[in-house]
């Protein structure tokens, strides 16, 4: 699989720092070598994931495809820099920058210390905030999605997870492979079985079969 890149990487850089400066005008200030190393590892991870989404602007079935004007993508590539600048390099002030020029840009709240699986997907995330959980493969969530712990207890995410507009997951619950949650619903400390769509809130709630149809992931 090849990857096609709207700017050489030398220039991505250079842009991410000019944002960067410019949101957070604080010293030290961002350098383009701070983040080419970095830069490598996410469009690495990028590439991989990018190549399991069937989506045409995403993967045309030969090429991977990153467009820094795309926001869903950009806001994934800034989430993987700012999680591979605290893991990576122990810079917890660069993914601090990077993390809230996401916020600023996207309104999405993905905390640099959250481990996002290898696969996954953001569509139009304003509002959505991914916080602390177990996460798997193929985790698809669109905007004023929730996951969080809730009392010190946290989720536990099968595969093949979707959360439609204004879904929560949150405390001690469970997905099983290939779930999803209804636009507006709420799961609390709750089990979900596998292929299973939950509609609704802790009081008031019920369950469909959902088959396996895998829709914007290649297989």
């Amino acid at each position: 699989m090849q990857f096609r890149i709207s700017l050489k990487e030398q220039e991505l850089a250079g842009y991410l720092v000019s944002q960067l400066n410019s949101f957070f005008p604080s010293k030290p200030l961002v350098c383009i070598k701070d983040l080419l190393k970095l830069q490598s590892l996410a469009l690495n991870k990028l590439e991989f994931c990018f190549s399991k989404i069937n989506i045409k602007y995403f993967c045309d079935g030969k090429t991977s495809i990153f467009n820094h004007l795309n926001g869903d993508q950009y806001s994934m590539y800034l989430y993987l820099m700012s999680y591979l600048a605290y893991k990576d390099l122990n810079n917890s002030e660069l993914a601090s920058k990077i993390y809230l020029l996401n916020k600023s840009l996207h309104g999405i709240d993905a905390f640099y210390e959250v481990e996002l699986p290898n696969i996954f997907l953001f569509i139009h995330p304003l509002g959505t905030v991914l916080g602390r959980a177990s996460y798997s493969d193929y985790l698809l969530v669109y905007q004023r999605c929730g996951i969080g712990a809730n009392k010190g207890f946290k989720p536990s995410l099968g595969k093949f997870l979707t959360l439609h507009p204004g879904a929560s997951i949150l405390g001690r619950s469970v997905t099983g492979n290939n779930c999803a949650v209804g636009s507006d619903s709420l799961v609390i400390d709750k089990t979900i079985k596998d292929n299973t769509t939950y509609i609704g809130n802790p009081k008031n709630y019920y369950l469909l079969f959902k088959e396996s149809d895998f829709g914007v992931w290649k297989i």
